[in-house]
This record gives structure tokens, sequence and C-alpha cells, in this order.
């Protein structure tokens, strides 16, 4: 597998953060997406510390998602915040990793993260709904580690 420099092509880039301005229009839910080459941590403790270090635990709902991927390991993580835990059932994020996954196997990386995070923004509408109010708490840029 490639470097996190060449895990996305900059169109594919701008296809992941449309596709998070595109889910953030169904929900007052925060989106984002990390991509790191490896770890030495298990890819859901790692996706929780980087969740912290971006600061998405400070959305006023407590609502945000992050996609974690690690290039080098092959992993990949969906964390949501306590608002979100709290709100959903247990296996709330599993169709989504699931749908993620399966194209990352296929080598379909930018069109897995975009299934999913269009994936998310859907399910996220119906237990924290776009208001009109609502205002974007997080950027929606591709963070990297």
């Amino acid at each position: 597998m490639a470097e996190v420099t060449e895990f996305l092509t900059p169109a594919q880039e701008e296809a992941v953060v449309a596709a998070i301005g595109q889910a953030e229009k169904n929900t007052s839910g925060e989106i984002r997406v990390h991509i790191e080459n490896h770890s030495e941590k298990p890819p859901l403790e790692r996706a929780q510390e980087v969740f912290l270090a971006l600061g998405m635990h400070a959305t006023a709902a407590r609502n945000g998602v992050l996609f974690y991927v690690g290039v080098a390991d092959k992993s990949f993580a969906i964390v949501g915040d306590e608002g979100i835990d709290k709100a959903v059932e247990n296996d709330f994020w599993d169709c989504t990793k699931d749908t993620v996954i399966d194209h990352f196997k296929q080598g379909l990386f930018a069109e897995g993260l975009v299934a999913g995070i269009l994936r998310a923004g859907e399910r996220l509408k119906h237990y924290f709904p776009y208001a009109d109010d609502d205002k974007n708490e997080l950027p929606d840029t591709i963070s990297k580690g």
C-alpha cells in the first residue's frame, strides 16, 4: 500500500472533502477524516487518540465522527463522540464500516471513504438532524499524521 502522501490523489481528496460537506448538510454531526501511515497502537485506540487531538470532543452536541485510516497498517476505524453513543444502537457503525472496508478490499479507497461518509450523514440525520442555525464546528479538510 502507498504512503500517506500517495494514498489519495488531489482529486480524490477533493471528492472526500466534498462528501463531508454533503453529508453535513443532512446532520448537525461533524465528520472528519484522518490518514496516517503507521501507529503502534490498535486502530480503534489510535482513532480515539486522534479524535481528542483534533478537538472533535468539543462540539456542542458531542456528535463528531472520525474516519481513521492507517495506510501502511491497512487499518481502519470509525469513532463517534459520546453524544452519538448515547443516542444510537450498539451496532450503529457496523454497516458504515463494512461499506468502507468492502471498497478498500477492492483498492477503491476514495470511493470507500465517500460512500462511508455519505452513509454516516444519512444515518446521523435521524438522531442529529440539520437545523438552520447549525454552524460548521470543525474543518472538513483531511488531517494527516
